[in-house]
C-alpha cells in the first residue's frame, strides 16, 4: 500500500486543491486526511471536495474537528479560555460549525484518533493527530525521548505519523521514525506552500504551490471572524518553523509565556 497523508487543511480549499493535483499523479491507494481539516475559511467546501473522493479517503480526527463538532452546542460567545487567540479561534469554530451540512459534522465527530496501515517498504506505521493518545498532545522534532515514550501508550510501531504542529520533519528517536507531513493548509516554514507527505516505498516530505490570493480573498469576503489577523498570520506570511517548534515545546512542558 502506498498513502498520500495530508495534515492541517484547516479549511483552504485552494491549498488542497493545488495538493490533490500532485496526489493525483503519485496515484495512492489511499489518502489519509491526518486531523483539522474543516476549521478555516472555506469548511463546507472542503469538506465536500474530500467527500467527493470515495472511499479512497480515511480521516483521522484532530482536535479543531472535535472542537468544531461541539462549538454549536455552546452559547454564542461562551469561551472560558483566557487569551484573545483562543476566543478568536473559539468564534472561527463555531462559525466554521454553522457553515457545515449535518452530515459533515457527523463525519468530524465519528472521526478515529489513530489509523494503523501497513505500507509498502516501511512496514506497520500508526497515523494520529496530536499523539497515539490524545489528539491534542504535542510532539515536535525536538521533543525529548521521555515525552515520546510516555506518548507512544505501547504502540510498537516503527514508523508514527503525526500533525499537529504545522511544522514538518522526519526524526528518529527510541529506535523510531517519527514524521509529521506537515500542514496543508496552514504551514509554519521557511517557504510558503502546501505541505504533505507521500509512504511507500519510503517517506518523502512534500511541498506544493498554490493560489494563496484565492484563499485571502475568501478570507475576506465570507464572514470569516478576524480575517485580517489570518490574513496576517498564516497567509500573506509563515510563522517561522524554529519559533513554532520552540513555542509549543514550552507549552508541552507547562512553561509560562514571556
Amino acid at each position: 500500500m502506498r498513502v498520500a497523508a495530508l495534515y492541517d487543511i484547516h479549511g483552504n480549499l485552494p491549498a488542497l486543491e493545488a495538493v490533490l493535483a500532485e496526489v493525483k499523479a503519485f496515484a495512492p491507494d489511499r489518502i489519509l486526511i491526518g486531523g483539522d481539516v474543516a476549521l478555516g475559511p472555506m469548511p463546507r467546501e472542503t469538506l465536500d471536495c474530500l467527500m467527493s473522493l470515495g472511499d479512497r479517503v480515511m480521516f483521522i480526527r484532530g482536535n479543531c474537528d472535535r472542537e468544531m463538532a461541539t462549538a454549536i452546542m455552546r452559547p454564542a460567545g461562551v469561551d472560558t479560555r483566557p487569551t484573545a487567540a483562543a476566543s478568536a479561534w473559539a468564534a472561527r469554530s463555531r462559525w466554521a460549525a454553522l457553515r457545515c451540512s449535518l452530515a459533515q459534522l457527523q463525519l468530524l465527530s465519528g472521526m478515529p484518533i489513530t489509523m494503523r496501515l501497513e505500507i509498502a517498504g516501511l512496514g506497520a506505521t500508526l497515523f494520529c493527530h496530536g499523539s497515539p493518545r490524545r489528539d491534542d498532545e504535542i510532539l515536535t522534532r525536538i521533543s525529548p525521548e521521555r515525552r515520546l515514550r510516555a506518548a507512544l501508550t505501547g504502540n510498537e510501531h516503527g514508523l508514527v505519523v503525526s500533525g499537529h504542529t504545522h511544522v514538518q520533519y522526519d526524526r528518529l528517536a527510541l529506535g523510531k521514525r517519527w514524521v509529521n507531513p506537515g500542514s496543508v493548509g496552514m504551514a509554519y516554514a521557511d517557504t510558503p506552500g502546501a505541505y504533505w507527505a507521500t509512504f511507500g516505498p519510503d517517506v518523502q516530505l512534500r511541498r506544493t504551490a498554490y493560489d494563496v490570493e484565492r484563499t485571502i480573498a475568501a478570507v475576506r469576503e465570507n464572514g470569516f471572524p478576524e480575517p485580517e489577523e489570518f490574513v496576517e498570520k498564516y497567509l500573506l506570511r509563515c510563522p517561522d518553523p524554529a519559533e513554532a517548534t520552540a513555542f509549543f515545546e514550552r507549552m508541552a512542558e507547562g512553561v509560562p509565556a514571556a
